[in-house]
């Protein structure tokens, strides 16, 4: 049985919606500030989105491997330190935030990126350490699928693997050590990104682990098809004779899309998996609970039913139910997953057997704050309703609106409701009543975008659905997270319990602080504390023999003074 998540409260931050240099938040000094954020803020969570690379779109839900990290996510400032890059070089390009630092330029990162990263890799002498051999060792099983699929797309133009050559498409016998050949220096350099990518994540999480933070990361029910996780696994996919999916994955039609959404993602081959003992699932979620503390599966509503449309089809209207493996795959979850906790995305169309799932496992779901003014006083996402601790309570996911664009967005009559609950008509603060109403409710984890907590309105949208082009983008703009914020969340923590319960000295926490994240640092800060300590103990020790030592000579005085007047009475 799982235990419930402590409770406690959180921000949902991407990594790429740091105010980082060069283009993109990185895992460099901005996330190391908020994560300093979180602990003086007494929060317990940082939930991020997925971490693997993007492909065409920019989605972290559709990238070419489930298991890689995302390459744009390394600091630039990091490998400058190293000394792999110099910051002239790296200055030299345009990474398209000159003009507009709260947005992406994706066509700039993806002309820029890779480059500086290849001049990283040929300054670099990795392959001739320890732990590079050791990281190549301990991630092959994916790792060499993943270099050799992105030197191969390369070497195609980045053309998707379906129009690949048919030799190296079907994976035929000699083909893929002759690619492996072929493609040697690009199969080195995507390797070592991967290195590069893990090093600084397990840095970065280590560090906030040390400060009692927990992280959440998102896991994708599924998976993309231009990627090295369907290529090389094609067996475990429904995919016809020529390797073309028949049906993919997606929603039926709903209140938020009249055609539903066709996300296009190949289903998988339950029956395959489970001859297999779900084995690909068991590597990604023991994968995954090496790069989170607790693991969001999204869409999890599709592992007891899930919806299938003609992949010909242009939308979802044509799509049928199927069931899904249920609770043979969530055995294999559950085993996996060891000591780390999962939150389900049960969100969309009530499915019974998803609820019975989330009950007989003991995950949490979800309630959604935007979600709990329409329809009538029994919406289950209003507080009021909250029968079971046993959730996870969001203002807003990445796919909804941020709650000022949604306030500002609405007619009277759609807020009407929303106004007698929230007991004002303003739309910042019926923003700071819902913090409020989400923090004082019975749920165990209290979790809001950043874009909440700066009360920014649709323009920080992180993405809407079904659309192309525009998503991803959103960042903070520098020193955006102030002590106004801080104050603010560190007070609802309190009055509402929800304050991040740790057994560490202020002391201990300073010294963590200031190594950020870098053992040997930290090991010579406590040396240096331990040493400091010990001087002052020294001096203490001092103090008090020399104190005693005049105490006792004062006694000593006394004493003689007393004789001596003892001795003149009796002259």
């Amino acid at each position: 049985m799982m235990k419930p998540l402590e409770r406690g409260a959180g921000i949902l931050m991407p990594i790429s919606s740091f105010p980082s240099l060069y283009g993109i938040g990185t895992m460099g000094k901005d996330a190391y500030a908020f994560v300093d954020f979180l602990r003086k803020s007494h929060h317990h969570y940082w939930q991020v989105l997925p971490l693997g690379p993007t492909s065409f779109g920019d989605s972290p839900y559709q990238g070419p491997s489930t298991f890689a990290g995302n390459p744009y996510f390394i600091d630039l400032e990091t490998l400058i330190e190293e000394g792999l890059l110099t910051k002239e070089y790296v200055e030299s390009f345009d990474w398209g935030d000159r003009l507009d630092k709260c947005l992406i330029s994706y066509d700039k990162l993806f002309e820029a990126r890779y480059e500086v990263l290849r001049t990283a890799f040929t300054n670099s002498k990795h392959k001739e350490t320890k732990e590079y051999q050791d990281f190549l060792r301990e991630n092959a099983d994916w790792l060499e699928d993943y270099a050799l699929f992105m030197a191969v797309k390369l070497y195609h133009k980045n053309a998707d693997w379906s129009i690949w050559k048919d030799d190296i498409r079907f994976r035929k016998p000699g083909a893929v050590e002759r690619y492996r050949d072929i493609c040697k220096t690009d199969v080195e350099f995507f390797s070592f990104l991967q290195f590069k990518f893990f090093e600084q994540w397990n840095r970065l999480k280590k560090y906030a682990n040390d400060l009692d933070i927990e992280i959440i990361g998102d896991v994708p029910i599924y998976v993309a098809f231009d990627s090295a996780d369907v290529w090389s696994n094609a067996k475990e996919f429904l995919l016809d004779e020529n390797l073309t999916p028949t049906k993919v994955a997606g929603v039926p039609p709903d209140a938020f899309s009249d055609l539903g959404q066709k996300w296009g993602n190949p289903l998988y081959d339950w029956k395959k998996m489970e001859e297999n003992h779900f084995d690909w699932w068991r590597r990604r979620i023991t994968a995954a609970t090496k790069l989170y503390d607790v693991i969001r599966i999204d869409h999890f509503l599709g592992i007891a039913k899930y919806y299938m449309i003609p992949a010909e089809d242009e939308d979802a209207r044509k799509g049928e139910y199927a069931m899904g493996p249920g609770q043979k795959l969530l055995d294999v979850v559950n085993a996996a997953l060891g000591e780390k906790k999962l939150i389900a995305e049960d969100l969309g169309v009530h499915i019974p057997e998803a609820s019975k799932l989330l009950e007989e496992n003991h995950y949490p779901g979800m309630k959604v704050l935007e979600f709990a003014f329409g329809g009538d006083r029994k919406n289950e996402h209003l507080p009021m309703n909250y029968r079971n601790p046993n959730c996870v309570v969001y203002g807003g996911t990445h796919d909804n609106e941020t709650l000022l664009g949604f306030l500002k967005d609405r007619d009277d009559w759609e807020l009407r409701y929303a106004y007698d609950y929230l007991g004002t008509r303003d739309k910042l603060e019926m923003v700071t009543a819902m913090l409020r109403l989400a923090y004082g409710s019975i749920g165990n984890v209290v979790i809001f975008q950043v874009q909440d907590l700066l009360r920014q309105d649709n323009f920080a949208r992180m993405n809407f659905p079904s659309t192309m082009g525009s998503n991803w983008r959103w960042r903070m703009w520098p020193g955006a997270l102030g002590e106004k914020e801080l104050m603010e969340l560190a007070f609802l923590a309190y009055v509402f319990d929800r304050e991040l319960h740790s057994t560490k000295s202020e002391k201990d926490v300073e010294l963590i602080m200031k190594a950020k994240g870098d053992p040997e640092v930290l090991e010579a800060l406590k040396q240096e504390a331990a040493e400091q300590a010990l001087k002052e103990a020294q001096k203490a020790l001092e103090a008090a023999q020399k104190a005693a030592q005049e105490a006792a000579l004062q006694e000593s005085a006394k004493v003689q003074d007393d004789k001596e007047a003892v001795g003149g009475a009796f002259l």
